[in-house]
C-alpha cells in the first residue's frame, strides 16, 4: 500500500497490543518505518511489559539502566502489470513476488538525562520471483546491513554515525523508499537536538547506500552525496539540503551536478480540517547550466463527520518544474533527490519531475479492522519543452517535439485489513490512460496493476 496507509496501519498496530492496565494508563508508541524512532522505555514497569505478548521482546533488560529492545517486519508483496509504461517497458506484462524480513535490535545503556549511548543493527533478507527481463537492486539485494549505526547523547543532544534511513517530512525529497522491496539508506553521521514543546533541529552529512544484487555487497555511493539541516516546529518545517552528483544525467549528456534546496512545509489539523502545504526553491549548477527549479506541493483534506463512516476527503495538487529550453544556459528541471517510493499511488509510472498533478481521493474506516480508499489522478507536463521522469529522475519520454501537455489519467482503489494488530492485508486496483503526450510519442496502451500484500510486524 502506499506509505500513508502503510503508516496508518503501522499507528492501528501499535495502538492496540501494548496499553496497560494499570492505574496510570500508558499508550504505546506508534510503530514506526525507520523503527529507531520508537521510544520502549516506560517497559521497564514490568507490569506494563507483561500485558501482551510483544512486551518480552520490545524491552529486554540485560542490567542497571541497560535493555533490548527488538522487533521484525516480515512482508510478502505480489504485483501484477499489463501494458507496463503503457506497453513500452521491456517486459509490459509482468508478475511478481517480493518477499523480505527485517529484523532489528536496539541496545540503550543510560538514560535521555543523562550520558547516553545507542547501538542499533536492522538486517535485511530481500528476494524477488518472476522479476522480468531480470530483477534490480531495488527488487532483490538477498541479505544485507540495511541500518547499523552507534549514537551516544547527553541530555538532548545526540550524535549518530553509520547506516541509516532517513525519512524527512513527508519524504517530498528524502524518504525510506519503504514501498519498493529494498528500502534506501545512508551511510554518513546525523545530529539532533531536542528543543522541546515539538522542536527539533537535525543536522547531517549522508552518502546514499548503492543497493547491489549480491549478499553483503551494498556500498556507500561514490558518486552522490547529501548534506543539510532540518528545523521541525509546531505545524512548520524549514529545511536547506545540499546535493552533489557526480555522474547526473540531464538532457542526454552526463555530468557534475551540485544543487541546494531550501524548503519550507505548513502542516497541521483544525478541527475536522487537515493541510500539509510545501514550498521548494532549487539552485546551483550542472555542467556550466545555472539552475533554477521549484515546486510547490499542496494537500488540503476534512474529515466529513456528519457523513456514514466518517470518510476523509483530500484533494492534492502538485507543480513541479521542468526546462523550459534546452539550449539556454538555464536547467528548470526539478530533481526530488531520494522521494518516497510510490509517489503518488500504488501505479506511479511517473514522478515528481516536469509535472502538475492533481489528486482528489476519499478513504473511511469500515469497521472490524477494515479501511478503503478511492482516488483519482491527472497529470499534465509543466514545460512542454521538456520529458516525463520516473520517480528515481530517469527520463522516460522525451519531448520529441511534442507539443501536447495531457500526459493521462489514473484510477486507483484500495482495501486493507488489519487483522491482528501485528499483521495487515491489503490490495489494491490501478488503471493508468494515456494521453495526448503519451500517444503522440511512443506506445500508448493502458496500464492496469494489481496489488497484494500481507505484513507481519511488531
Amino acid at each position: 500500500m502506499p506509505e500513508r496507509i502503510a503508516c496508518l496501519a503501522l499507528s492501528l498496530c501499535a495502538s492496540g497490543p501494548l496499553v496497560a492496565q494499570t492505574t496510570e494508563a500508558w499508550q504505546a508508541p506508534t510503530l514506526s518505518i525507520t523503527r529507531y524512532d520508537e521510544d520502549w522505555a516506560d517497559l521497564a514497569d514490568t507490569q506494563k511489559r507483561g500485558h501482551h505478548w510483544t512486551g518480552q521482546f520490545k524491552y529486554i533488560p540485560l542490567a542497571n539502566d541497560i535493555w533490548l529492545s527488538t522487533g521484525v517486519e516480515v512482508r510478502l508483496r505480489n504485483e501484477n502489470y499489463a501494458n507496463n509504461l503503457w506497453g513500452g517497458a521491456d517486459a509490459p506484462d509482468d508478475s511478481y513476488l517480493w518477499a523480505r524480513a527485517m529484523p532489528y535490535a536496539d541496545l540503550h545503556i543510560g538514560t535521555s538525562d543523562t550520558l547516553h549511548a545507542r547501538a542499533f543493527v536492522q538486517p535485511i533478507i530481500s528476494y524477488a520471483v518472476g522479476v522480468a527481463p531480470s530483477a534490480s537492486p531495488i527488487d532483490q539485494s538477498r541479505l544485507d546491513m540495511l541500518q547499523s549505526f552507534a549514537e551516544v547523547g547527553v541530555g538532548p543532544v545526540t550524535l549518530r554515525g553509520g547506516r541509516q534511513m532517513l525519512s524527512l517530512g513527508t519524504e517530498r525529497l528524502v524518504g525510506t523508499r519503504y514501498g519498493p522491496n529494498t528500502p534506501l539508506a545512508f551511510d554518513g553521521v546525523r545530529g539532533s537536538m531536542s528543543l522541546g514543546k515539538g522542536r527539533k533541529l537535525d543536522l547531517f552529512l549522508l552518502n546514499p547506500v548503492q543497493p547491489s544484487p549480491g549478499s553483503f555487497d551494498d556500498h556507500t555511493s561514490g558518486t552522490r552525496k547529501l548534506w543539510g539541516a532540518y528545523a521541525t516546529l509546531p505545524e512548520l518545517d524549514l529545511y536547506y539540503l545540499g546535493y552533489r552528483n557526480r555522474a547526473a544525467r540531464f538532457g542526454g549528456l552526463t555530468g557534475r551536478e551540485e544543487r541546494h534546496s531550501l524548503g519550507l512545509r505548513s502542516h497541521g489539523a483544525r478541527g475536522d480540517w487537515h493541510w500539509n502545504v510545501e514550498g521548494v526553491w532549487q539552485f546551483g549548477h550542472y555542467e556550466g547550466q545555472r539552475i533554477s527549479a521549484w515546486t510547490l506541493g499542496t494537500e488540503v483534506g476534512r474529515t466529513l463527520a456528519d457523513l456514514p463512516l466518517s470518510p476523509d476527503a483530500t484533494v492534492r495538487f502538485n507543480i513541479v518544474s521542468g526546462d523550459r529550453n534546452s539550449e539556454d544556459d538555464n536547467l528548470g528541471t526539478f530533481n526530488a533527490l531520494f522521494p518516497k517510493g510510490k509517489y503518488f499511488g500504488e501505479l506511479s509510472p511517473v514522478g515528481p519531475t516536469n509535472i502538475v498533478s492533481l489528486n482528489p481521493r476519499i478513504g473511511a474506516p469500515l469497521g472490524n479492522g477494515f479501511s478503503t480508499s478511492i482516488a483519482a489522478m491527472a497529470y499534465w507536463r509543466y514545460s512542454r519543452n521538456d520529458g516525463v521522469y520516473d520517480i528515481p529522475g530517469n527520463l522516460i519520454r522525451a519531448a520529441n517535439g511534442s507539443h501536447a501537455r495531457f500526459i493521462g489519467k489514473e484510477a486507483e482503489a484500495t482495501l486493507a485489513w488489519q487483522a491482528t494488530p501485528e499483521l495487515e492485508l491489503s490490495a489494491s486496483l490501478s488503471f493508468f490512460a494515456p494521453g495526448a503526450f503519451i500517444r503522440q510519442t511512443g506506445p500508448a496502451k493502458t496500464i492496469t496493476m494489481t496489488g497484494l500484500e500481507a505484513n507481519f510486524r511488531f
